[in-house]
């Protein structure tokens, strides 16, 4: 039987209006698709914090597609399949609120009321702290931080350490 899932993460121009979307695709431990596109948010606008965060700009987005036109590809590579995210309620979230926004039923998206969380698993293990900068520093693993294909990368090999390490030893 083989192990499918997806990890994803969000970049978002204010609130919950997102910039950009990384998700990757792994199965049997191995990448088989990555996705990442820039999205246009509602007006185009942007808090000036969340663009020292992760540098996306209005000039970057103004001729990005906008969520509705985005949304079939993110539909086809998380619906019906584990998903996973460093803060799962965060990326949940904001991937529910934008589909409100373009009226968009959140029944259309086959997935799961709660999603698979690398921050929840890192802290019950015990590390602190347990942000995605951090816990791949400890696992050596390239990241590239807030950009949204290389935290869902990152994540997704978090995932795996995280699954490894529950199994018994023999």
């Amino acid at each position: 039987m083989s192990s499918i899932f997806a990890a994803i993460d969000f970049e978002t121009a204010k609130s919950h209006h997102i910039c950009s979307v990384g998700i990757v695709t792994f199965k049997d431990g191995v990448i088989i698709d990555e996705y990442h596109a820039l999205i246009q948010p509602p007006n185009n606008e942007y808090n000036w914090h969340n663009q020292q965060v992760h540098g996306i700009t209005e000039d970057d987005t103004r001729f990005s597609p906008n969520f509705r036109t985005i949304y079939p590809e993110i539909k086809k590579r998380i619906s019906g399949i584990v998903t996973v995210a460093h803060n799962e309620s965060f990326d949940r979230t904001v991937l529910l609120k934008t589909m409100k926004d373009y009226n968009i039923p959140h029944t259309d998206l086959v997935m799961q009321q709660r999603w698979e969380c690398t921050l929840k698993m890192y802290r019950n293990k015990g590390y602190k702290p347990a942000k995605l900068d951090a816990c791949c520093k400890v696992h050596n693993i390239a990241l590239k931080h807030h950009d949204a294909l290389s935290d869902a990368k990152a994540c997704g090999k978090l995932y795996l350490i995280a699954q490894y390490e529950r199994l018994p030893l023999f």
